[in-house]
């Protein structure tokens, strides 16, 4: 079993900026990856980034390339994602997730198996 607890979320204008963070606890020796997905209201959870521990090798939404950056720090079971120039549009529930999904499937929800409960993220115009 994994456990994983998200934080930093918050509300922020646009333009601004958040980090989140996502603490791992548990057996987190078997999970090859940690990754961003958001749900906004009335919408389908979505893809945002994630990372391989080992390597470090990082996969991105194209909504959130060169905004968002996903890191690691392996010896804390945490990962981050730091999100810059915030728009209404990245309002959502900020999930963070580990699994081992092969490369070409990084982005399938269905590759992560345990989730955290969310972090909320809500911008204003």
């Amino acid at each position: 079993q994994v456990q994983l607890v998200e934080s930093g979320g918050g509300l922020v204008q646009a333009g601004g900026s958040l980090k989140l963070s996502c603490a791992a606890s548990g057996r987190t020796d078997s999970s090859h990856a940690m990754g961003w997905f958001r749900q906004a209201p009335g919408k389908d959870r979505e893809f945002v980034a994630t990372i391989r521990r080992s390597s470090g090798y990082t996969v991105y939404a194209d909504s959130v390339k060169g905004r968002f950056t996903i890191s690691r720090d392996n010896a804390k079971n945490t990962v981050y994602l730091e999100m810059n120039s915030l728009t209404p549009e990245d309002t959502a529930l900020y999930y963070c997730a580990v699994g081992s999904p092969i490369i070409s499937a990084m982005k399938r929800s269905d590759m992560y198996r345990y989730w955290g409960q969310g972090t909320q993220v809500t911008v204003s115009s």
